[in-house]
């Protein structure tokens, strides 16, 4: 459908169109041209909706995606009208021209991209997890300003969704060693690959049929066979099974429905292949043949004489998905269990070190992975011998790979470091080009990259062929974007998945740099993105030259610029950082000094590390400057290096119990604007409890300055546990990297001992930021009590927070009832 009129809708309204609709639920491509200053907004509905329909205001299931939302800020995904992405400075309007983008979706991946052609220029990507295969019809919608859109298309899909999945899918294989002859004709995507090429083939066939009179000899694998019925084969070396009653149309259509889920077959030979099915005992067929005889029994008109009756493995795995075992006919725990005992095994796998590892089956090996098929029939040692030997593999992965290929499912979350065991998964997919495993090994990580996503595959969900992964690889997830970025960084196929690092890294920038000392293990290309990153997200300027001379010294531990000074007094740049001294001299001008405190930059002009390094005393002068009398060339003005950060975060400092300086004040004077208001009722804050509110369950007490007799959030059973809580919800345009927060008691003697401070990016997922174990600070009525958070999480930012009780207090007869009358959280605010 190509609509080419000029469509302006004003606020508040959408535009809706029989023909703006997907041919197929829940798959197509919407391009158009969009002319706004704000909130571009398209809704994905199963439904037409009004013209007075509001996605706001819809509680039928719907996408919903906002480019420009936040005052053209942040681009927005909205799932059923929940907040499920909330990214800034990508995809965002243009309020000069018409600006073209394109929005596609295919069983829950939605994909963006700026410019004319649909899967071109990229800009983001977010899979739901739980996806809506119904949506069909586009809405055309706006906020609170008139959007112009014009030259609408809606174009389909291809069958093959994996050009939606061209930063994610496996690259070409690039050859061997020992000159071997390049393969890329040879590999081809996984959708083209499967049984179906080992159909008939003498290719690693260890079995064959005698049929007919005519004995033609057709070839086979037993361990197909043995999956999809009883073969009787008496033993592991017998390979020849007579069918001299058999002819081969009947044979060939036999094998075609185990080796493809799928056959067809003239009228006249059913009943022939229904006696073949029921002499092997291939129930699926045996059971849709005679369903067909009996349907062509009773309406003989059901089929045109002279045709043939076409039969299909009813298949219960994805619809996209090709490769062994889905759509065939395979019993799966007899499967598992010639996997398990290595019955018909014809391959023995041996890794340098470990001894024999596997014993599986050439055929499956070859019908999911390419290399494998080559090795074992273009002439090498591995097609003459039985034995394996391969090097710098891990036996785990190795196993877990073979366990994929067996079952289509990857239940990783047993492992005992299963980010790392994830991240090898990943290494061996792509050596050995099993695609799919690939591909569910970079969603996997996507997921777990995503702010604010909890968990992967929902317990039951057996539509979707996903890594069966828990909360706790999720979370792990989170901690090991270096590791990731040190395998993706050499995986050209896995780019999308090094951008969402890059993009990670930067944002939490302070986090990443303190945590651990785990960066300084990137390569010079990754770090200097970060670095150079238009997302860098940092407190200060001076974390990013600690950053730089941590990596290009190759500390061994996290210490700050005034540490490298003293080493530098005593040796010379050539030796502190040696191969990565010129790293250095690169990346210095990518700090932006003149950001910097005056009383530092001196500091750091009279320091040893100016005097030996030319380029930073030269930088630091250009700052003191610049600072100080204002002097720049026009074009250094112009310069990044002379600007502020896109997302820079204002500096909410504690200074003493019941200050002025915390986040809920800094809220209530709508952010340094006007003179306080209690934010609950301006509605900046948010405020609940695990209680309902009452009189002395009152949300606006602990965000006022008026001290309250009593003032409480009641118990409630959670995971069968008894607590209590207050959360703060700083709203969905602010963060906070908290670093201090004070309480006070009511007029109660019902102490708090045992709590946690906690924080939250979507008010499900909670991370520690302090435990209080038997904590006897709260000892009378009224009193003030703060505590600073020094665990590198206080570096982390979230938008929700929470004071959690873990244990009762010291009252006796109301022990799990929360007694505080005031909160405030400080640190660096967004």
């Amino acid at each position: 459908m190509i609509e080419k009129k000029f469509l302006t809708v004003a606020p508040f309204e959408c535009a809706w169109r029989q023909d703006l609709r997907f041919r197929e639920a829940g798959r197509g491509c919407v391009a158009f041209e969009a002319f706004a200053h704000n909130d571009v907004t398209l809704v994905f509905r199963e439904n037409v909706g009004s013209q007075h329909y509001h996605y706001k205001r819809d509680n039928s299931r719907h996408y919903t995606v906002i480019i420009g939302s936040h005052r053209n800020r942040r681009l927005k995904i909205e799932v059923d009208g929940k907040t499920v992405v909330n990214a800034a400075g990508i995809a965002l309007c243009c309020s000069s021209a018409f600006q073209s983008y394109w929005i596609s979706i295919y069983d829950g991946l939605i994909s963006i991209g700026k410019g004319r052609y649909p899967f071109q220029n990229l800009v983001f990507q977010w899979l739901d997890s739980n996806p809506n295969c119904s949506v069909q019809y586009i809405g055309l919608s706006s906020w609170d300003k008139h959007v112009g859109y014009r030259n609408v298309n809606v174009l389909p899909l291809t069958h093959n969704h994996l050009s939606l999945w061209q930063h994610v899918d496996y690259g070409e294989y690039e050859g061997g060693k020992d000159g071997e002859e390049d393969l890329e004709d040879e590999y081809v995507g996984y959708e083209k690959r499967g049984l179906e090429n080992f159909l008939e083939s003498w290719e690693l066939s260890d079995m064959f049929f005698i049929v007919g009179s005519e004995e033609r000899a057709v070839p086979a694998h037993k361990v197909i066979l043995g999956v999809s019925g009883n073969f009787s084969f008496t033993s592991a070396d017998e390979e020849v099974v007579q069918l001299p009653r058999v002819t081969y149309p009947v044979l060939h259509a036999f094998l075609q429905y185990i080796y493809t889920g799928q056959t067809q077959i003239p009228e006249s030979q059913l009943v022939s292949l229904r006696d073949l099915s029921l002499q092997f005992e291939v129930m699926p067929l045996l059971k849709q043949c005679e369903e067909i005889i009996e349907r062509f029994k009773l309406n003989k008109k059901l089929f045109d004489l002279g045709k043939n009756v076409e039969i299909s493995y009813p298949n219960t795995w994805p619809h996209f998905c090709t490769s062994f075992p889905s759509g065939l006919p395979v019993n799966m725990p007899r499967l598992k269990q010639l996997h398990l005992t290595g019955k018909y095994s014809d391959v023995d796998i041996y890794i340098e070190g470990h001894g024999l590892v596997a014993q599986p089956h050439r055929i499956i090996l070859g019908s999911w992975s390419a290399p494998f098929a080559k090795m074992f029939t273009n002439g090498m040692s591995e097609s003459i011998s039985s034995k394996v030997c391969l090097r710098d593999v891990s036996p785990l992965a190795f196993n877990a790979m073979l366990e994929f290929m067996y079952s289509g499912k990857l239940p990783i979350d047993n492992a005992v470091d299963m980010g790392t065991l994830l991240l090898e998964l990943l290494l061996l997919a792509d050596q050995f080009g099993v695609s799919l495993l690939h591909q569910e090994c970079c969603k996997t990580l996507l997921e777990g990259l995503s702010e604010g996503r909890s968990s992967l595959v929902e317990e039951g969900h057996t539509t979707r062929l996903f890594l069966l992964c828990t909360t706790d690889v999720l979370t792990l997830l989170q901690d090991s974007v270096c590791p990731i970025l040190q395998v993706v960084s050499s995986i050209p196929s896995c780019k999308i998945v090094e951008e969402t690092c890059l993009r990670k890294f930067s944002t939490h920038f302070d986090y990443y740099t303190t945590a651990s000392i785990d960066f300084i293990f990137l390569d010079q290309t990754t770090f200097s993105n970060i670095i150079q990153h238009p997302n860098l997200t940092v407190t200060s300027e001076e974390r990013v030259l600690n950053a730089i001379l941590l990596w290009c010294m190759q500390a061994k531990e996290l210490h700050g610029w005034e540490v490298v000074e003293e080493l530098i007094a005593n040796s010379t740049p050539e030796l502190l950082f040696g191969e990565r001294l010129h790293s250095l001299i690169d990346m210095l001008p990518f700090i932006r000094f003149p950001l910097l405190p005056n009383l530092l930059l001196k500091k750091l002009e009279k320091s040893s590390l100016s005097r030996q390094i030319p380029v930073l005393d030269d930088l630091v002068k250009e700052a003191i400057n610049y600072v100080e009398f204002g002097l720049a060339r026009p074009e250094k003005e112009q310069n990044a290096r002379f600007q502020r950060r896109r997302s820079s975060f204002k500096e909410l400092q504690y200074i003493c119990d019941g200050d002025s300086n915390g986040v809920l004040h800094f809220a209530g004077t709508s952010y340094g604007e006007h003179q306080w208001v209690n934010p609950i009722l301006g509605k900046r804050i948010t405020i609940t409890a695990s209680s309902p509110t009452s009189r002395h369950t009152d949300p606006k007490v602990l965000a006022s300055r008026t001290y309250q007799g009593t003032s409480f959030a009641g118990p409630r059973v959670e995971d069968g546990k008894n607590c209590s809580w207050w959360m703060v919800d700083i709203g969905e345009d602010h963060q906070l990297m908290c670093n201090y927060y004070t309480l006070r008691q009511d007029g109660s003697r019902a102490y708090i001992r045992f709590w946690n401070l906690q924080g939250s990016v979507d008010g499900k997922t909670w991370t520690n930021l302090r435990l209080h174990e038997n904590d006897q600070t709260m000892c009378k009525p009224g009193q003030y009590s703060s505590w600073p958070i020094m665990a590198p999480n206080a570096l982390l930012p979230f938008r929700f927070f929470r004071v959690f009780l873990t244990g009762p207090t010291s009252d006796a007869s109301n022990p799990w009832n929360f007694c505080i009358c005031f909160l405030e959280l400080y640190g660096y605010f967004y």
